[in-house]
């Protein structure tokens, strides 16, 4: 039973040999510039052998007697060769055919009478020859002025001539064609010529052979858009499945969402787990100079697809071939990417359901994409990759963390609660920045204390204490910020400020740091609560100078933002009531929706609501002054207060006790901005001492 179990082992063996991916060869590529080349080397060869004259050595006398006495020499031309001087001699035009002169006449190959020298004689000096070509001249009774001299040049060797005059020029002209060839295809060379390829798709190809290595489990969060991707991988895989009950494949699923959230690497993934061919390229590789190369570099594309199907094709910032027709085209041109556009849709309605291929395109600008490429049959699904919560965020950190030498007992929920509206970008660039701010300091391991600081560092900006501040000013930021943390800290929907600070960083004076919720929806309180906070800066500005200065821009910059969009936008405002006038699709940038009574109105209204936070800001910090010029001070010698200092002046925050928790977020009112130079404060991150609950 054993040798009969052994045969049967053993053909299997044999036969799942052929299946294993074998790394076809590559065998050696035609390039036409080799022909080129032979071309330029075979008309060098005619140029210097085919016409290369034979010139006839004759001795002096006989030059003499048949050739300058009668008059028949046009020029004499020496130069040294070796130890002699050669000379040679050049026959007038219309004597060259004088019966006397055809012994000595050359031919070149194409048997023509040859335009050099037609005959030559050697002398030992050129001061003999000048004396001898006198002599000869004089004898015969020449005149003067038209006497024969010998010219004298310098004559290297013909091969170095050549190489000097003809190859040089040559390799220069060559050099500077192919070069402005590649640059024109795009770049990278390749077998033909890249101009002969420049119609051809730019897509990567990952198969078996160039596997990446990027699976469903390297993707941190993203739950429910894995869940979609995993799907699309298994269309491809068990088909069956899903035509079996009668339904059909997708074409296409397009991933949208904020920059930095992990479209790209989920498109990675799917190539990963696929097991089937991936072409990968972005929007811009179908953009050239040439007309018509980025349609045909998209029926190329289809073209290999089809050839590999099953397979997925994936076009990262399709937004840079996919935005709506007839916006931005100049009148009667031939527009390019329009083109491209219109062959992109036609092959994706061109292949039927049942072909196995499936596009997946990424992009952050959904909004301006055409509206026949998001149709149905084209891109079935949008999958939407939503900036990832606090659980999502814990999971992410603990991917980016794990090639970082971290100290003991790093809490990476605390770390995943700092961080909200964080994308997985920011947060592989705050580990990133974590790690070098621990390095600098020389620390044998990232604390946390150094995260904290690589927020700060991220969002606020370099800190700058040596920048000069006089003490007016240094008091002005001070009551300035501390007037918004008294706001802030006496409004129940207000953000808890959680650290001031005076200390210049990035390009703000100083900055309130506050500890918001994550909310999806805010009611029409918290935003005057948050409006009147943001007013309390220019307020206790007033109160305690009696004056206002330009520190307040930022601030303005935001209430007015908000004002306009509760009249407008939302629909918060009594008088304009529930309409709003926000175009999501931005087809309105150069028309209002409303008349301008509609305009007089919203900017009346917007005025109205800024004017009554600031006005409610003024009585909160004048029946609490003196707390706030308790604030103040501390904070001038401080320069950085926390949570626990605001409790010794003001007390526990009643609203707290609600039952609603707070996360410490990177958000900051930002004041004091720099109007000399014409910039605004810039958002700072907070830096707790505690942890939330």
């Amino acid at each position: 039973m054993k040798e009969n179990q052994n045969k049967d082992t053993k053909p299997k063996q044999i036969k799942r040999i052929p299946n294993i991916p074998k790394k076809p060869q590559k065998g050696s590529k035609f390039n036409i510039f080799w022909v080129y080349a032979a071309i330029i080397v075979g008309l060098l060869v005619v140029q210097y052998l085919f016409t290369s004259e034979n010139v006839t050595k004759i001795d002096y006398t006989t030059f003499e007697k048949e050739m300058l006495i009668p008059g028949n020499v046009q020029k004499i031309v020496s130069y040294k060769s070796e130890d002699i001087v050669v000379s040679d001699v050049y026959i007038k035009e219309d004597k060259k055919n004088d019966p006397l002169y055809k012994k000595y006449a050359s031919k070149n190959a194409f048997n023509t009478t040859s335009k050099g020298p037609m005959v030559s004689f050697n002398s030992p000096s050129t001061d003999a020859l000048d004396k001898r070509l006198e002599a000869s001249q004089t004898n015969a009774k020449v005149p003067l002025d038209l006497q024969i001299k010998s010219e004298t040049i310098t004559k290297s060797n013909a091969w170095s001539g050549l190489f000097v005059n003809i190859v040089i020029p040559l390799l220069l002209i060559i050099g500077l064609w192919i070069f402005m060839m590649r640059r024109m295809g795009g770049g990278g060379g390749g077998g033909g010529g890249q101009i002969f390829n420049i119609g051809k798709s730019k897509a990567t190809l990952f198969d078996k052979e160039s596997q990446v290595n990027i699976t469903f489990n390297d993707v941190a969060g993203l739950t429910e858009a894995k869940v979609e991707v995993m799907e699309i991988v298994d269309f491809l895989k068990n088909p069956k499945k899903y035509t079996n009950l009668g339904g059909k494949i997708p074409k296409g699923a397009l991933l949208v969402g904020a920059p930095g959230t992990g479209k790209t690497l989920l498109a990675k993934a799917v190539a990963g787990e696929a097991q089937v061919p991936f072409f990968s390229l972005s929007g811009s590789d179908f953009v050239e100079m040439f007309v018509g190369v980025g349609a045909s570099r998209v029926r190329d594309l289809f073209k290999q697809a089809k050839d590999k199907a099953p397979c997925i094709i994936f076009i990262d910032e399709i937004d840079a071939i996919g935005r709506a027709r007839g916006k931005g085209s100049m009148m009667g041109g031939n527009d390019e990417r329009e083109n491209t556009l219109n062959q992109l849709l036609v092959e994706m309605d061109g292949f039927g359901t049942d072909s196995g291929i499936i596009i997946m395109g990424a992009t952050n600008r959904a909004d301006v994409l055409d509206s026949a490429l998001l149709r149905p049959g084209r891109f079935d699904r949008q999958i939407y990759v939503d900036m990832p919560d606090i659980n999502e965020r814990k999971e992410i950190f603990n991917v980016h963390l794990k090639p970082i030498k971290l100290e003991e007992n790093i809490d990476i929920n605390f770390l995943a609660k700092q961080t909200p509206g964080f994308s997985g970008a920011d947060i592989a660039n705050l580990c990133n920045e974590a790690a070098l701010i621990a390095a600098r300091k020389t620390h044998e391991s990232v604390t946390k204390q150094d995260f904290l600081d690589a927020v700060d560092r991220i969002i606020g900006g370099l800190e700058k204490k040596n920048k000069i501040i006089t003490k007016e000013e240094k008091k002005a930021i001070a009551f300035h910020e501390a007037g918004h943390a008294t706001v802030s800290w006496l409004l129940k929907h207000a953000h808890p400020l959680i650290k001031v600070t005076i200390v210049p960083r990035g390009q703000s004076l100083g900055a309130a740091w506050y500890l918001p919720e994550e909310r999806s929806i805010t009611t029409t309180e918290q935003i005057l609560d948050e409006m009147c906070a943001t007013m309390g800066g220019r307020a206790a500005e007033k109160i305690t100078f009696g004056k206002i200065s330009t520190g307040a821009l930022s601030d303005l910059e935001k209430v007015t933002k908000q004002a306009y969009a509760m009249v407008s936008m939302y629909g918060l405002n009594d008088k304009i009531g529930n309409i709003s006038y926000y175009d999501s699709r931005g087809q309105e940038s150069f028309t209002k929706p409303y008349s301008e009574a509609t305009a007089r109105i919203i900017d009346e209204e917007a005025s109205k609501i800024i004017e009554e936070q600031y006005q409610r800001a003024l009585q909160i910090l004048a029946d609490n002054q003196q707390n706030l010029v308790k604030l103040a001070e501390k904070l001038l010698v401080a320069e950085v207060i926390f949570k626990e200092d605001l409790e010794e002046i003001f007390g526990k925050r009643a609203f707290d006790s609600e039952g609603t928790e707070l996360l410490a977020d990177i958000v900051a009112v930002d004041d004091q901005s720099l109007l000399a130079s014409g910039v605004t404060d810039a958002i700072a991150p907070s830096t707790p001492e505690e942890e939330s609950k």
